[in-house]
């Protein structure tokens, strides 16, 4: 049986030099008339899937061309007679399967028009404009695939990872060859560990598909004295004895630069105090804490007034026992 000729500038009412953009506007008033949610019209449905499948052909410019090359002398070489403007002897054989479309789409709910003429070519691949016109010429049009994933690793220091950064990195295919190098920021607060992913960074994609994603491991250096809790820092604080006993002052490091600490008198070796804010950044904002452990350090190389100082203070607390938990 025949396929009907299906005039899509008629059902979308442009003319046949409409822009990209004149057709979209007739597309989304046409729609938005006749949606079945809205019009309740027996007919509307109909009317509806008639307006998406003139849009699905004029809106995608490899579409409209073979449409437009085909023209209304449709229902002549449908059944294999006449010969289309411009073109040697056709003749067309149908051998795409029903409701198959070489854009990756289901076509069963398009017209037979719409499945023939851009139904799959009996070599395997899909016919482009040139094959309706009788000529042996085909493109093979693969199937869209995302380009693969791709690694890269960058080490970076305690402070770096605090401030933030920037680095020149290269990304490796899974087979551990180079692909790109990359100046990547590395956001403040990173972990170790972390894995950053850059969006569109990886292998390009075949067929038309989008490039695969690059992502970026992240590796922080050991620091001399400041260890990492999460978002929190700690750092061991050494502190003098007479400091300890007394109480006083200190300057503590932080990552940010150096602060003030205040010892409180009699404090003992291994007691932690809480620097608020001076950690590392949170990705929510604000900062973490930096927890300074003290370390009671004892002086070395008494002179003979401190020893007798010290004697004097073991003779005052003779009776004390500070093991006396241990027996």
């Amino acid at each position: 049986m025949p396929v009907e000729y299906k005039d899509y500038y008629k059902t979308l009412g442009v003319p046949k030099n409409a822009s990209t953009d004149d057709i979209k506007k007739a597309y989304r008033k046409l729609a938005r008339q006749y949606h079945p949610d809205v019009n309740k019209k027996a007919d509307a449905e109909k009317r509806f899937k008639e307006i998406n499948e003139a849009n699905e052909v004029l809106s995608d410019p490899e579409k409209r061309k073979r449409y437009d090359t085909v023209g209304p002398e449709w229902e002549q070489f449908a059944q294999g007679r006449g010969r289309p403007s411009g073109t040697g002897g056709f003749q067309y054989v149908y051998t795409g399967q029903p409701g198959e479309s070489p854009f990756g789409e289901d076509a069963s709910g398009f017209s037979d028009f719409f499945r023939t003429l851009f139904g799959q070519a009996a070599n395997g691949g899909f016919a482009d404009s040139d094959d309706l016109f009788g000529r042996t010429r085909t493109r093979t049009r693969s199937r869209a695939r995302q380009g693969e994933d791709v690694e890269g690793e960058v080490e970076i220091t305690l402070p770096e990872a605090y401030r933030g950064t920037e680095n020149v990195i290269q990304i490796s295919r899974d087979n551990g060859e180079p692909a790109r190098r990359l100046t990547v920021k590395i956001p403040p607060g990173v972990k170790d560990g972390q894995r950053i992913r850059l969006a569109g960074q990886g292998n390009p994609g075949a067929g038309g598909g989008p490039p695969g994603d690059a992502y970026l491991r992240v590796r922080v250096k050991p620091h001399p004295f400041f260890t990492r809790d999460g978002d929190d820092l700690r750092v061991d604080l050494p502190v003098a004895m007479h400091e300890a006993m007394l109480g006083g002052e200190v300057t503590v490091p932080t990552l940010k630069g150096r602060v003030s600490l205040r010892i409180p008198p009699e404090t003992q070796n291994g007691r932690t105090i809480r620097l608020a804010g001076q950690g590392m950044p949170r990705a929510g904002g604000g900062h973490g804490d930096l927890y300074s452990t003290v370390k009671v350090v004892m002086p070395t190389k008494l002179s003979e007034k401190e020893r007798e100082l010290a004697r004097e203070v073991a003779t005052s607390r003779s009776g004390e026992n500070v093991r006396s938990h241990l027996l």
